[in-house]
């Protein structure tokens, strides 16, 4: 791995971390938070790539496990790992990581429109759906498999905007930095 590659890893990761800033919204009838963080994933995973956008996510889950406070509402440490939200947060990685893979595939596509559609459909695909798996998986546990689907669908529409946030500064940024296409 080359600096630069750890030089954008790191990036993202610091922008993951920063969109944690934002306080988490809390529903009162499912115990995980509207958050930002996974506008990061995201763009992680359609910017960077697969191998570095996973990274990126894996960056931010080892700073949470060695205590520090990045997640929204300023949490961290070992304990976020025995509560609901633990299959969003370990989903990051592999959701970064398809959105990644999909979004590679797409990176090289001739028409603008078509780049652009990839990288939603590479955003919804990994961020949202994979994510939600691993998510929806560890939540069923705390309040059971209905509650945990159902309450699950609040997020979805204001997980498509970030879907469309990500495909929309993807394709920004492949436009404006070719250079970052050669993924490693």
């Amino acid at each position: 791995m080359k600096t630069r590659d750890l030089v954008l890893v790191s990036l993202f990761a610091a922008i993951i971390v920063a969109l944690g800033l934002m306080p988490p919204i809390t529903l009162g009838f499912i115990p995980v938070p509207i958050t930002l963080q996974t506008l990061g994933v995201m763009l992680a995973g359609v910017i960077l790539g697969a191998r570095r956008g996973a990274l990126a996510a894996l960056l931010v889950i080892l700073l949470v496990v060695i205590g520090l406070p990045v997640l929204s509402g300023g949490r961290g440490g070992l304990a976020v790992f025995a509560g609901p939200t633990v299959g969003f947060l370990l989903g990051w990685v592999p959701g970064a990581f398809v959105t990644g893979l999909i979004a590679e595939r797409f990176g090289r596509a001739i028409s603008p429109a078509m780049q652009t559609v990839g990288f939603f459909a590479a955003a919804v695909i990994g961020g949202i759906a994979v994510v939600y798996l691993l998510g929806i998986g560890v939540l069923a546990f705390h309040v059971g498999l209905r509650n945990a689907i159902v309450g699950s669908m609040a997020f979805i529409p204001g997980d498509l905007i970030k879907a469309v946030i990500a495909a929309l500064a993807g394709r920004t940024v492949m436009v404006g930095y070719p250079l970052l296409p050669h993924r490693a």
